[in-house]
C-alpha cells in the first residue's frame, strides 16, 4: 500500500518515527512529508533513513514529477501525525501553502488525522469547528489521548500511541473499497456528522471480590464496528465491557464492567446519538447476593448455592424510551444464538427481533470455537421494517463494514430527516 505520512510541527513529531517504522515493517511504501516546522523537531535525514525514500516539503523540489499533484493522487492512504491546530485549520479551509497541504487537497483515498496539541487548543471552538468540518467531508480525525502534556499540564491533547494510530490507519484502509489500485472511504462517508454509540465485549457479574460470572466475548466484532463507523465519518462513543483487544483509537471511550453499568452508560449515551449498536454480550443473569469477602471452601460443608436474578433488558429499554420520547435513533441489536429442540437459530432470532422491537438485529450462531474470540464471522442481518434478510461473512472487519453500510442505508431510508 502507498502511504503518505504527513508530519506536523509539534513536539510529538518524535513519536511518529515509531509509526513510520510500523508502516514500513508491515511492507507499505511510505512517503514522508514533514512541514517546515516539523523539521525543527525531527530532521529530514531521520525520515529518509526510516522510510528509504527522499523527503521534501517544498512544491519546488522535483518539479518535473509534479509532486504536489501526484503524491495525493496516487496515495492509497494519507496519515497526518501529529495534526497540529494549525494543520487542522489549513486542511479545513483548503489552504495549499506547502507540499503537505497540496497533497491533502489532491487526496483520492482515505485520510486520517491524529491530533496533538495543548488541551485548550484542542477544546477551542475554532479547532472543534475545523474538526467537525473535516469529519463532515469523510475525513477521519482521531480523538487525542489524555495525559501529561508539554510542561506540567495534563489533559486531552496527547498524540495517541503509534500502535493505536497504526491500528486505526489499517482499519481505515481495510474498510475502504478498493478499485483501480486506489481506495475510497467505506460507505462514502455515509455516517458523516452522525453520532454512533457502540457497546462491545462481555459483561462481568460479581460473585465476590475475586470471582464473577462472565462469557466468552472477546470484543473483536465491536471494535471492528467502531473502526468501520469511524471510517464512515461518524463520531463514535464506545462502551467497552471486558475485551481481549484494545478499543480503536479515535473513539470516545467509556469503560463498564457489569450489565447495570452498561445500562446506565447506554441510556445516557443514547440521548443524543443517531445510532445505537448493542454488540456487547450482556449477561442475562447476575448473582442475587454479592459477598464482600472471598467465598472460601470449608471442609465438611457443601458448596454454596448461587441464586441468580435477571438483568435488565437494555436493548428493549432503549427501544421503549426512544418510542416513548419520540426519538429517531436507529437501534441495532446483536443476537448470539444456538439452535435447540424448539427451533433453529433464525427462528429464535426472528422471535427475539419481535420482542426487542429494534430496527436491525445482527444474528450469528455461536458455539465452542465459533465466533467468540475468532477472527472470522458469519451473520444474518434481520430487519424490523420488513426488508429481506442480508447475509455477511468474512473477517470481522468485513462483517463490520457490511453492518455499517446497512446502518447508513437504513438511516437514509427510515430517518431521512436526521
Amino acid at each position: 500500500m502507498r502511504i503518505v505520512l504527513g508530519v506536523g510541527g509539534g513536539i510529538a513529531a518524535y513519536k511518529v518515527a515509531s509509526l513510520l517504522r510500523l508502516f514500513t515493517e508491515a511492507g507499505h511504501k511510505v512517503t514522508v512529508i514533514p512541514t517546515e516546522a516539523a523539521t525543527r523537531f525531527v530532521g529530514v535525514a531521520t525520515w529518509e533513513a526510516l522510510s528509504g525514500n527522499p523527503v521534501s516539503n517544498s512544491v519546488f523540489d522535483d518539479v518535473e514529477k509534479v509532486n504536489h499533484v501526484r503524491l495525493g493522487h496516487d496515495a492509497d492512504l494519507i496519515v497526518v501525525a501529529p495534526a497540529t491546530a494549525d494543520l487542522l485549520a489549513k486542511a479545513a479551509t483548503g489552504q495549499a501553502g506547502d507540499l503537505l497541504t497540496n497533497t491533502l487537497l489532491m487526496a483520492h483515498g482515505p485520510v486520517l488525522f491524529a491530533p496533538a496539541m495543548h488541551t485548550e487548543m484542542w477544546q477551542h471552538a475554532a479547532t472543534q469547528a475545523n474538526v467537525e468540518t473535516l469529519r463532515s467531508r469523510g475525513v477521519t480525525v482521531l480523538e487525542p489521548a489524555s495525559g501529561r502534556l508539554t510542561g506540567a499540564d495534563s489533559g486531552p491533547g496527547r498524540l495517541p500511541d503509534p500502535e493505536a494510530i497504526f491500528a486505526a490507519a489499517m482499519a481505515l484502509a481495510e474498510a475502504s473499497v478498493e478499485g483501480e489500485g486506489k481506495a475510497a472511504p467505506a460507505a462514502h462517508a455515509s455516517l458523516a456528522g452522525r453520532t454512533v454509540t457502540i457497546s462491545a465485549g462481555g459483561t462481568r457479574e460479581a460473585l465476590d471480590p475475586v470471582r464473577f460470572l462472565g462469557n466468552r466475548s472477546s470484543g473483536k466484532q465491536g471494535a471492528a464496528l467502531a473502526a468501520a463507523a469511524l471510517a464512515a465519518g461518524a463520531t463514535v462513543r464506545f462502551l467497552a465491557a471486558h475485551m481481549d483487544v484494545d478499543p480503536p483509537a479515535g473513539v470516545e471511550l467509556v469503560r463498564v464492567e457489569s450489565a447495570l453499568e452498561l445500562r446506565e452508560a447506554a441510556l445516557k449515551a443514547a440521548v443524543d446519538s443517531d445510532v445505537v449498536i448493542m454488540a456487547a454480550a450482556v449477561a442475562d443473569f447476575r448473582p442475587a447476593e454479592v459477598s464482600d469477602t472471598k467465598i472460601k471452601k470449608v471442609d465438611g460443608e457443601d458448596a454454596p448455592v448461587v441464586r441468580l436474578i435477571r438483568n435488565p433488558d437494555i436493548l428493549h429499554e432503549l427501544v421503549e424510551r426512544r418510542n416513548a420520547e419520540g426519538g429517531q435513533q436507529l437501534i441495532v441489536g446483536f443476537a448470539a444464538e444456538t439452535g435447540d429442540a424448539q427451533g433453529d437459530v433464525l427462528e429464535h432470532a426472528t422471535a427475539k427481533l419481535k420482542r426487542k422491537g429494534c430496527d436491525l438485529l445482527v444474528v450469528n450462531q455461536v458455539g465452542i470455537g465459533r465466533v467468540f474470540g475468532q477472527d472470522d464471522n458469519s451473520v444474518v442481518i434481520l430487519s424490523g421494517h420488513g426488508a429481506e434478510p442480508q447475509s455477511a461473512a468474512g473477517t470481522k472487519a468485513d462483517v463490520a463494514a457490511a453492518v455499517i453500510d446497512r446502518v447508513g442505508a437504513e438511516l437514509a431510508r427510515v430517518f431521512p430527516a436526521l
